[in-house]
């Protein structure tokens, strides 16, 4: 009983930091002011968005809203599945017809998936990915901070000692470029298992849809400030200790990502998302993270609320796929993760 107080009195403290912190995420999130006035800046920026509402919005959950209310109910007035929609007053004797009915609506309404919904699905995920970075980039500019940009030299002579240098640097930079080329493969085995992992949890009973809500947080919270992180220039091991160590934070960002797509059906969801993760995107994009954590963490007293194994999971099953590749690809993978 003595020691239960202070570990009621600490338990409230860590739930208030957490609390805390997960407001200030959320409250970043919600800024989507920002969006306008980057859009302002940056008419490239406004076109890409644009660009993807055309797509997202008004074409694939468009088509979608035409399936729904025009196509099916048509379908279900030619091929009725009822006895009364034939107006017989006899005791229903169509059972068969009937059952050819609903089998022919059921292969229309898979005709116009195969054909319309599945390839359009595809062709938005491949280009929105694109949009996406684009976004990302042109916010960059918007904000004024520094992206990633080329100069050009201004003279021959320039010209002649830059292709010097590279010629010189080029061994040197080639273990930098292994390096970059194994923290991507590294960020995307384990991301695709982190995605697996929020799948599966979705089928445990009970508690299964509240964690999944939450890793769909953290995952859609990571995609978001990782277009940042790529144009900084920030390392894999970086990001990852920064994201575990103000989990609360990106929990927050993430929520209202996911909460404008948890209820939805999944290609419902994916339209909606489509459309609004580029918000989210430039949000995070202007968000000094690193400094509204900071200046929150400067209130606490004591450890704060330490370093939460998110990608656990996730990351032992990446360097397990990774140890079946030669011992060379490791060795690079292990320096990347250890620099």
């Amino acid at each position: 009983m003595e020691t239960s107080g202070p570990l009621m009195g600490a338990f409230r403290t860590k739930l208030k930091q957490a609390s805390l912190l997960w407001l200030e995420g959320l409250r970043e999130a919600c800024c989507l002011h920002r969006v306008v006035i980057y859009c302002f800046r940056s008419r490239q920026l406004m076109i890409r968005t644009g660009q993807c509402f055309l797509l997202n919005g008004f074409i694939f959950l468009g088509s979608i809203f035409i399936l729904n209310s025009v196509i099916i109910p048509t379908l279900q007035w030619i091929l009725p599945d009822q006895c009364q929609q034939i107006r017989s007053q006899e005791p229903c004797s169509f059972d068969s017809i009937l059952k050819l009915y609903s089998f022919l609506r059921l292969a229309l309404v898979q005709l116009f998936y195969v054909l319309w919904f599945y390839p359009l699905y595809i062709f938005s995920f491949i280009l929105s990915n694109i949009w996406y970075n684009d976004i990302a980039k042109y916010g960059f500019v918007a904000i004024g901070k520094s992206g990633p940009s080329i100069t050009e030299p201004s003279s021959l002579k320039e010209i002649s000692t830059s292709q010097n240098k590279s010629h010189m640097d080029k061994s040197i930079d080639l273990g930098g470029v292994m390096i970059v080329i194994a923290e991507q493969v590294y960020s995307v085995l384990l991301l695709s298992f982190f995605f697996l992992q929020v799948y599966i949890t979705g089928f445990i009973p009970y508690v299964g849809k509240a964690i999944n809500f939450l890793l769909l947080s953290w995952m859609y919270a990571y995609y978001c400030f990782e277009y940042k992180w790529n144009f900084t220039g920030l390392s894999l091991d970086k990001r990852l200790d920064f994201f575990e160590s103000n989990w609360a934070f990106f929990a927050g960002f993430g929520n209202p990502c996911v909460l404008a797509i948890f209820f939805f059906s999944p290609l419902v969801g994916y339209g909606f998302m489509a459309i609004l993760f580029p918000l989210f995107v430039l949000t995070a994009t202007g968000s000094d993270a690193d400094k509204v954590i900071a200046s929150q963490r400067s209130k606490w007293s004591g450890a704060g609320l330490g370093r939460l194994p998110i990608f656990c999971a996730a990351d032992y099953l990446s360097l397990r796929v990774l140890h079946l590749f030669p011992l060379e690809p490791q060795e690079r993978m292990q320096d990347s993760k250890a620099l």
